[in-house]
């Protein structure tokens, strides 16, 4: 894992959302504690938070989220190429898992229906 990795992730974020003030939750990994990263976040008014060392809630998260993953994009089929299955996760990740997919936590809203209601109120 590279820092660059991190890097081009939070860009593109940035690209599609208005970060100021959004809290960005990485594991202690040097990549995420690396100075392009931290001047990246800082300069977008993006907030850090680490995971404590041996946070199992925190790596429970992810693994439910690579079952997920696992289950309906990576099993369904024989990818030819990288890009053809770097293409079918970020069309599972915003047209099902981030639109269809309700959370508890969430008030039951969608991670999409959540967002759009709080950037909403967050502008006004």
């Amino acid at each position: 894992m590279k820092a660059s990795l991190v890097v081009t992730a939070v860009r593109n974020a940035i690209m599609i959302r208005t970060p100021d003030g959004t809290i960005l939750h990485a594991d202690r990994g040097s990549q995420n504690r690396s100075k392009k990263v931290l001047r990246l976040l800082k300069n977008n008014g993006i907030k850090e938070s680490m995971g404590r060392v041996g946070a199992t809630g925190d790596n429970a998260a992810m693994e439910s989220f690579f079952a997920l993953l696992q289950k309906n994009v990576l099993n369904t089929k024989r990818w030819e190429t990288r890009e053809e299955l770097r293409l079918a996760i970020v069309v599972w990740i915003e047209t099902k898992y981030n639109r269809k997919r309700r959370q508890r936590t969430l008030g039951k809203l969608t991670p999409v229906q959540f967002e759009t209601i709080h950037t909403t109120a967050h502008a006004a």
